[in-house]
């Protein structure tokens, strides 16, 4: 079986491309499937997570990125044109490579897979909630244009969503949002990215938080709540590691005297050693498609305490067993169950050992096998 996957990039540390990496790998290793993932950016750039040598790589060389440095309406235009190349290009490897199914992880080509007649099968794997579409860096400041916007986006994006031949999300909850396609929708959830011989004895004196620094991972409602939990327990370390912009948040740590059990580090390569090394792991999150990181800190023998936003903390996390949901954007809430874990360690210590357990569910050899029940099904 042929697989092609249509993803921007695999050069960022970010959860989609560790996820697509993963399972690509795990296709053409174990399945023996020839694989493809066909990238439009990030051409001469290192590729950050690992790739099987089976794994065939195909660059389109389109650069979207470079349309975000301009204003709205240039961006709109721009972005257009690039659209016009990258289906001409797409489609020339598809016929080309001729694959069985052709698989995109983005907006950008589910808008044209679906009129590209390659003969292959069209699914389309959406990494956000319905909600949380479309990107906010496509808008503009002005919040008429801006809702106008995102309604056109979000109606194109269901219209095109009906073309495919099979749609699949992360969540139950997510599925629901998407009333109108029921019969074409999957639920399969992220794969754990490792499952270390090695876990937390949940004993250090180390909170962790894992995730792009931007508005959308919510670390200014993290850093606001670590500043209750560190008058409390100023013993006690909140380390952060993630790529972006670190520094947008760095001034409220400094405001709040919080440099010294506060740390805003940039992503690491060996992420699992940093999970292996602290006690409670916390997602702040406004929103997520999924939560990969809860997934993360719990192989690795961390109980989580997460914002129960949308989607994925309450489909991972058994609130009380392995972990604690808190109202979206608490920070009082987040903050006291934070403190709960550090002055009971034993609890704690059982939470956090039951994550493990509980997480198995999660292996790639459980998830992967639902993708090849899928594939075999509508090849």
């Amino acid at each position: 079986m042929k697989i092609a996957y249509c993803i921007p990039s695999i050069h960022h540390p970010s959860g989609i491309e560790r996820v697509v990496l993963l399972k690509a790998n795990h296709f053409a290793d174990i399945f023996g499937y020839e694989v493809y993932i066909i990238t439009t950016d990030g051409k001469d750039q290192e590729i950050y997570y690992p790739v099987s040598p089976k794994v065939k790589l195909i660059h389109l060389d389109i650069n979207f990125y470079t349309i975000y440095r301009v204003p709205f309406i240039r961006r709109v235009w721009g972005y257009f044109l690039k659209q016009r190349i990258h289906k001409k290009r797409l489609k020339e490897v598809l016929f080309e490579i001729k694959p069985d199914i052709a698989i995109s992880v983005l907006f950008r080509e589910v808008k044209i897979i679906t009129s590209i007649k390659d003969g292959s099968r069209k699914l389309g794997e959406f990494h956000f909630h319905k909600n949380a579409y479309p990107d906010p860096e496509m808008t503009h400041d002005l919040p008429i244009i801006k809702n106008l916007y995102h309604i056109l986006m979000r109606r194109l994006l269901v219209y095109h969503v009906k073309l495919l031949d099979q749609f699949i999300v992360l969540t139950h909850q997510d599925r629901k949002q998407w009333s109108k396609l029921m019969d074409r929708i999957t639920v399969i959830s992220n794969p754990i990215s490792f499952f270390p011989d090695q876990v937390s004895d949940c004993r250090s004196h180390k909170v962790i938080a894992v995730g792009r620094y931007c508005n959308q991972k919510g670390y200014d409602l993290l850093i606001k709540a670590w500043k209750l939990v560190s008058e409390k327990h100023p013993n006690w370390i909140l380390q952060v590691y993630g790529g972006g912009e670190k520094e947008h948040f760095q001034p409220m740590v400094e405001s709040l005297g919080l440099t010294q059990t506060c740390i805003l580090e940039s992503a690491v390569h060996n992420i699992d050693e940093k999970y292996r090394e602290s006690s409670i792991h916390v997602l702040s999150s406004r929103d997520e498609g999924f939560g990969m990181v809860i997934l993360e800190a719990m192989a690795c023998g961390l109980p989580v305490v997460s914002f129960d936003c949308m989607c994925g903390p309450g489909e991972i996390i058994k609130n009380g067993e392995d972990g604690f949901l808190v109202e979206p954007e608490n920070i009082n809430e987040l903050a006291e169950k934070i403190i709960y874990l550090i002055e009971n360690e034993e609890i704690r210590i059982r939470m956090g050992q039951q994550a493990r357990k509980n997480v198995e569910r999660f292996k790639i050899e459980h998830v992967a096998q639902q993708w090849k029940d899928l594939f075999e099904s509508i090849r």
